[in-house]
């Protein structure tokens, strides 16, 4: 009995044991087979993040869904452990058709400038889940619009974008009406009944004034809900919050708290933030001090965080050109090798523009541009040009930064520029859409008639409201929505 029990623990200890070497063994076979996709598909998943980041899935679903199609295809044939050649190839046809769809998408934000507006305002009010009906109906025009325009018929491709502008605009009303509207309503009833007049008076009638507000630019101005909705979210927000300062002064007088318990509770929040940011908060003289140093910290840690993802982009180019030029080299003779290849001019051309571009970018102050870098394109947001409201015309304090810009151009001689307008969303599509050509045109003339530059290198587009980079719902938003960019294209060339 004892060597029964005695065979089966070893029994037991061997079947252990293999068990764990074959959980070593398909960990390290999984390892590796993670790194060989990691290798395979490094180029087809660069696309496919570009395709992504422009939104090609929406903008250009047939190209896009068929890049996806060879992914997928080559992801499944590696895990079946098929043939490499078959599965690269599979991959060049997906990153082929991503780039496709990515070509495809830039003349879908051209020719559906509104709809994509409409669309993404239909969004922002939940249409999905507050006016589900038409916003089903629109995705499906929409799509139907995309995939035309893929095939080449742009005169179809608008009629059916057209449709869908207006039932996404539909959706985006009754969202308005149902998500915002009429649950501030109900909350203005709830602060009535509530009496919450008699401790935030003020906060309750700005919510009552705002929801009026919205009511009477929904019925008056129904093509252009942009305000509307604006004013009713700041009316369903400020009607909660005048909930609930009442309820926290009640909560005060009912403790029977001072003044200065109140200072000292506002205090508290600042003073996390502050410790957070390692700087030592002073109330001494009030809010501002302390609140101005936190601002300056904030700024300062987006421009470094801007600095270093541009380097890190930056080191990733020269690290891939100095493995291709070490492998080169490893396949050359003694006497090729001194001549200079493609790739070592590539390399040198790198270091160039890698100078050049931090040059540029310490040229303008934070006030007036910010220096960014996206591939083979150098943007220069304008964020201290200021048009005159609704006009088009240069004044002369911006003379100093457009003579700034135009050095930064003439860096890049071999370059081709790209002078884009945008406004915010406030005003109706069409005259957005017209002040952002305008202002981008009035740049580009100001650029030709004051440089070398020659009309063949520099063009000018208007994209109206279609592409915020802030939000609009607030005063600060929209003037940084207000802008005309310049995006240099960076040519063979390379930089002077």
């Amino acid at each position: 009995m004892f060597q029964e029990q005695r065979y089966f623990k070893r029994a037991i200890v061997f079947a252990l044991a293999c068990l764990a070497i074959l959980f070593v063994a398909s960990v390290g076979s999984l390892a590796a087979q993670q790194e060989v996709k990691a290798v395979l598909f490094k180029e087809a998943n660069t696309a496919l993040q570009a395709a992504k980041k422009v939104n090609a899935e929406v903008l250009a679903p047939r190209n896009f869904g068929e890049a996806m199609k060879h992914y997928q295809e080559a992801e499944a044939d590696l895990q079946q452990g098929k043939n490499l050649d078959n599965i690269r190839t599979k991959l060049r046809a997906s990153s082929t058709a991503f780039q496709k769809a990515i070509d495809a998408t830039r003349l879908a934000e051209v020719t559906f400038t509104n709809s994509i507006k409409a669309r993404k305002d239909a969004q922002f009010t939940e249409s999905s889940k507050f006016a589900m009906p038409l916003w089903t109906e629109a995705e499906k025009k929409f799509n139907e619009a995309t995939g035309i325009l893929e095939t080449g018929n742009v005169n179809d491709a608008r009629k059916k974008a057209n449709e869908a502008e207006k039932l996404y605009r539909q959706a985006e009303l009754d969202a308005i009406k149902t998500n915002y509207l009429q649950e501030t309503w109900a909350l203005l009833k709830q602060a009535e009944q509530i009496k919450v007049k008699d401790h935030a008076p003020k906060t309750l009638l700005h919510a009552q004034q705002l929801a009026q507000q919205a009511e009477k630019e929904l019925n008056e101005n129904r093509y252009d809900t942009d305000v509307a909705r604006s004013l009713a979210r700041q009316a369903k927000q400020q009607t909660k919050h005048a909930i609930y300062l009442a309820n926290t002064i009640k909560q005060m007088q009912g403790e029977k708290q001072t003044w200065e318990d109140l200072m000292l509770a506002a205090e508290e929040p600042l003073q996390q933030i502050a410790e957070e940011t390692d700087l030592a908060a002073s109330f001494d003289s009030g809010f501002g001090k302390t609140t101005n140093e936190i601002i300056t910290y904030v700024t300062t840690y987006q421009d470094s965080v801007d600095r270093l993802s541009r380097d890190l982009d930056w080191y990733q180019q020269e690290s891939e050109l100095q493995e291709a030029r070490i492998a080169e080299l490893e396949q050359q003779s003694g006497s090729q090798a001194k001549e200079k290849s493609a790739l070592a001019q590539q390399l040198d051309m790198q270091a160039k523009t890698r100078e050049v571009f931090a040059k540029v970018e310490r040229s303008f102050r934070r006030d007036e541009a910010r220096v960014l870098r996206e591939g083979n394109d150098v943007i220069i947001r304008l964020v201290g040009l200021n048009f005159p409201s609704a006009k088009a015309t240069i004044e002369p304090q911006s003379y100093v930064l457009l003579t700034k810009v135009r050095d930064a151009i003439n860096a890049f001689p071999e370059s081709t520029v790209s002078v884009l307008g945008h406004t915010d969303s406030y005003g109706s599509d069409e005259k957005n859409l017209q002040l952002s050509n305008e202002r981008a045109e009035a740049v580009k003339q100001y650029l030709l008639a004051n440089s070398k530059v020659v009309a063949s290198r520099i063009a000018a587009f208007g994209y109206g409201e279609s592409k915020p980079i802030a939000s609009n719902e607030t005063a600060a938003g929209r003037d940084i929505n207000r802008r005309v960019e310049l995006i240099i294209h960076l040519g063979a060339g390379g930089p002077n």
